[in-house]
């Protein structure tokens, strides 16, 4: 493939693409394959909705001397290659980072923070995968001073292929727990997938930020000359959590105290801290980012707030594995309010031999907290009730559920909703 002629086309088009729904005039269109689709059968399609040129693997769907088709081995691969071609270009600071859980709302926060200083950009939505790690880099125009890009990983190497495609300068990793157990091959592999940042950076003189309070992070600090701490005192940038009751309040840099008003539980601390720790990294002043911090409202099912009639709703239905349930069952457990409390909880996807024992396991944490009322939907998380308290709920899927919502009238609850993104379990708000 000649990477350097695709990528003229690259600059004189207005953009990629690789959904036929979503093209724009003078795209290029990426015609990827899937296990249940082929996209070089869209091609002509692409054409005819603007694309200025469609990139393809199976020459049988080439007509006859067509400019507008460019040929490869392997599409993906193309757009891979034509993304680090376009990452070599880049001159600016890429910030990539991994974790177990709070990937994307770090993301968000450190956007806001870095956004008050540099023009700058990041990941859209959860296009953090071998597809849309390239989109996100060919996505970075010459304007852009600096950008964010999260990685995301379903087994081991992962992270190591979107670091050679991003080539990331800086880095840092939210955390580690149990995400993905299935492809990572257990625990152990799921630290050895994540740490990949931590390698790629090592290996390129990078800077890398930990959060010297976390035990396994902080043991690979060692690994670097110059490592960026946070949170603690005598660190670089001294961040100290006072409460979520439910809502975070930390101070920073000395007596700046900073109650929020829209970011619940201590889970958020160390995202919080991390994004104003990088703010100070790159000279965004401390009052700009905390202003930051203070304006962000989450409204992507992470921790997102909805009232409806006297209740108060925590929809976390985004995603879920067993650290993001322990962390989210004990903040919420520990809050206080004069509101009855209700959780509801789905299945967790991706477990593979460890299913059934996390999901006993999830039993077993809810009944360390004294909540009014608990219900379980979905294939797996039944088991849960073999530990659960006696007066927990079943319903095999969240259609089942929706009548016993309906006819519940619920009424000055304070909900959990929580569970992974095949649940869908944002579909019962309409139904309390």
């Amino acid at each position: 493939m000649n990477i350097e002629q695709l990528y003229k086309h690259f600059l004189q088009s207005s953009g990629v693409s690789t959904d036929t729904r979503k093209i724009n005039q003078g795209n290029i269109f990426f015609a990827l394959k899937g296990p249940n689709f082929n996209a070089n059968d869209f091609a002509a399609k692409a054409l005819e909705m603007g694309a200025s040129l469609v990139v393809v693997d199976e020459a049988r769907i080439i007509p006859k001397d067509d400019p507008r088709y460019f040929l490869v081995d392997d599409v993906l691969i193309g757009l891979q290659q034509l993304a680090n071609f376009h990452r070599k270009k880049l001159s600016i600071p890429i910030i990539g980072l991994t974790g177990s859980n709070g990937k994307t709302t770090t993301k968000e926060l450190l956007h806001a923070v870095l956004k008050q200083k540099y023009r700058t950009a990041a990941t859209e939505g959860n296009l953090n995968n071998h597809i849309g790690v390239p989109l996100t880099i060919l996505s970075i125009g010459e304007e852009v001073e600096i950008a964010i890009v999260e990685m995301g990983a379903n087994k081991q190497g992962d992270i190591k292929e979107l670091c050679d495609i991003a080539e990331p300068t800086h880095g840092f990793i939210t955390n580690i727990g149990k995400a993905h157990l299935e492809g990572m091959g257990g625990p152990e592999g799921v630290l050895k997938t994540k740490t990949e940042l931590f390698q790629h950076l090592r290996e390129n003189n990078g800077t890398v930020f930990i959060n010297s309070q976390d035990p396994i992070l902080s043991n690979m600090a060692k690994r670097f000359e110059n490592p960026i701490l946070y949170p603690a005192k005598g660190d670089f940038c001294e961040v100290n959590f006072e409460g979520a009751d439910p809502f975070v309040k930390f101070k920073v840099e000395g007596d700046n105290r900073v109650h929020l008003s829209s970011l619940i539980g201590a889970y958020n601390f160390g995202n919080i801290a991390t994004s104003l720790t990088i703010g100070k990294f790159f000279g965004v002043s401390l009052d700009k980012a905390v202003e930051a911090i203070v304006s962000y409202s989450p409204s992507n099912m992470r921790s997102q707030l909805i009232e409806k009639r006297s209740n108060l709703i925590i929809l976390d239905a985004y995603n879920a594995n067993p650290s993001s349930m322990e962390v989210a069952l004990k903040t919420f457990g520990e809050m206080s309010g004069d509101k009855q409390k209700m959780v509801i909880l789905g299945d967790m996807y991706e477990l593979g031999d460890s299913t059934n024992e996390e999901h006993r396991k999830l039993g077993d944490i809810v009944a360390r907290y004294n909540f009014d009322k608990i219900c379980f939907t979905g294939k797996h998380i039944q088991v849960a009730l073999e530990t659960a308290p006696l007066r927990a709920l079943y319903f095999p899927d969240p259609f089942s559920f929706r009548n016993w919502l309906q006819d519940s009238n619920l009424e000055n609850y304070l909900i959990l909703i929580k569970g992974s993104r095949g649940m869908k379990l944002e579909s019962l708000v309409d139904f309390i």
